[in-house]
């Protein structure tokens, strides 16, 4: 389970120093190949490949004309590339990507279960003021039996 947040930074040829605590949970778990990429472009998601392989397996039962599935394939497949974990536990973030979500120097990696989210702090700190917790969240996952 990936959880937590984790300072990195992303160096001057694109590349994210995965946190050690998630990298050695991911290459224990899934080995060190990825699928990095976004569904708007204002954050990172890093998604170890098995992982990958289950969502692709799931919209590979939606019908191929089903408006969502083509609108969440034409994002994650714009901003998207497979990668792979070096050997200093680094990963490339191509630079379309990098551009969109704001990649540059202290970056926030924080841990979402499966995969992992990587923001721009000042942006996430924006979407945390603006996006709040409420009442309604608390009650709707109350529901869930959480």
């Amino acid at each position: 389970m990936l959880r937590g947040n984790f300072s990195a930074k992303i160096d001057d040829k694109g590349r994210l120093k995965i946190p050690a605590a998630f990298r050695s949970l991911i290459e224990e778990t899934h080995g060190s190949s990825l699928f990095v990429t976004s569904l708007g472009g204002e954050s990172v998601l890093i998604y170890p490949m098995p992982v990958w392989i289950g969502i692709e397996e799931k919209l590979a039962r939606v019908p191929s004309t089903h408006p969502a599935r083509k609108r969440f394939l034409d994002r994650v497949n714009f901003f998207g590339q497979p990668a792979d974990v070096d050997r200093q536990g680094r990963v490339s973030v191509h630079p379309r990507l990098r551009e969109a979500a704001g990649m540059t120097g202290e970056v926030a990696v924080i841990g979402q279960q499966d995969h992992l989210a990587v923001w721009n702090n000042e942006r996430f700190v924006k979407r945390l003021e603006h996006d709040p917790f409420t009442e309604e969240d608390a009650h709707s996952l109350s529901e869930l039996g959480i």
